[in-house]
């Protein structure tokens, strides 16, 4: 059977198609549907040029660098290589999912998310009467824009420093890179929580100590976890974030130590939670603090596209300071779906 993936003329241009990634236009040119019922059933288009040009990228018997450059063509899938290297590292311990409600793409810097003004009030389901006004809740565009941040690491190293590594070990080099841009963007998510979106939306702070959760500051009980569990009505606080030290002092509550929740965190490192939320070790966030938020109204990411390489550098080999970036945002949805948690 004749593959049509050993017919593709592969050229610069591929990366500079406008709303179209490098997978994307391969993908088109070479639909995976038509290698159904065949040995090549389940690899994407990419994976079968690497299969073309035999190019492996795993493994202990991986090829090195070099392999990607022996000819013109082939040198031309090195920056998607080194793209989702980096991504997958930026996938490796992200836990941006378990924060945000939702991920919107958008193509720009500034973007204007929207949000619900509604009170208490507002928000119950009232008894209309036959021929009556029904309650109203209003959607509006926020107030001020959401200003996307550009991440990245800037690859520096020579063609002749990396041409005879393999190329498992360079891409455990991307993955760090990825998983350092990774924690950038979540770094940025925290202070959109903590501080608002520039829409007057900063997340209210309880304090060890103070009224609403009593106690004495500098320590933290379960009756304390309890009460900013409580805070969180009509949401429901099903995710914790916390800082290192936090997350001890709540793992060392009496209420953990059932021998059911130590075989848990033995055998698979994640510890349980009475509240019934998920709890995160989160060393982004400052000592002494958590967050916590109900997941699935609390924060939009907005992307602009995916892990941006400078193709035209890596294809003539020219690796001395080529930047890996990508671009992203946050906005509040609703501002009473997270609190601060201070100890």
């Amino acid at each position: 059977m004749a593959y049509r993936f050993n017919e593709i003329k592969l050229d610069k241009g591929m990366y500079s198609q406008p709303g179209k990634s490098f997978s994307q236009v391969l993908e088109s040119l070479d639909p995976g549907e038509n290698y159904k019922g065949t040995p090549l059933e389940g690899l994407d288009a990419f994976q079968r040029q690497l299969k073309r040009f035999d190019i492996k990228v795993r493994g202990a018997g991986s090829d090195t660098v070099e392999k990607f450059f022996s000819t013109s063509e082939s040198s031309v899938l090195f920056p998607e290589y080194v793209s989702r290297s980096v991504k997958t590292g930026m996938e490796e311990g992200n836990i941006l999912p378990s924060i945000t409600a939702s991920v919107t793409r958008f193509d720009g810097m500034d973007y204007r998310s929207i949000y619900s003004a509604a009170s208490e009030d507002d928000k119950a389901l009232r008894y209309v009467g036959e021929g009556a006004v029904i309650p109203q809740t209003e959607i509006r565009s926020a107030d001020h824009l959401v200003k996307l941040r550009k991440r990245g690491r800037m690859l520096v190293a020579s063609y002749e420093a990396i041409r005879f590594q393999r190329l498992d070990l360079f891409s455990v080099m991307l993955r760090q890179i990825g998983g350092q841009i990774m924690r950038m963007h979540l770094e940025d998510a925290i202070d959109v929580i903590r501080n608002g979106d520039g829409n007057g939306n900063a997340a209210e702070t309880l304090a060890v100590g103070g009224p609403v959760l009593g106690g004495t500051a500098g320590t933290l009980s379960y009756s304390e976890l309890l009460s900013f569990w409580n805070s969180f009505d009509p949401y429901t606080m099903n995710t914790l974030l916390a800082a290192p030290d936090v997350l001890v002092r709540i793992l060392k509550c009496p209420e953990f130590q059932n021998p059911m929740t130590g075989l848990n965190f033995i055998g698979t490192g994640e510890a349980g939670n009475p509240l019934g939320a998920k709890l995160i070790r989160c060393s982004a966030l400052p000592a002494g603090t958590a967050i916590g938020l109900d997941k699935g109204y609390a924060l939009e990411m907005v992307t602009a596209g995916d892990v941006s390489v400078e193709y035209d550098r890596l294809i003539d080999r020219q690796l001395e300071r080529a930047a890996i970036t990508s671009i992203s945002g946050f906005a509040k949805l609703y501002g009473d779906a997270s609190r601060v948690l201070s100890v």
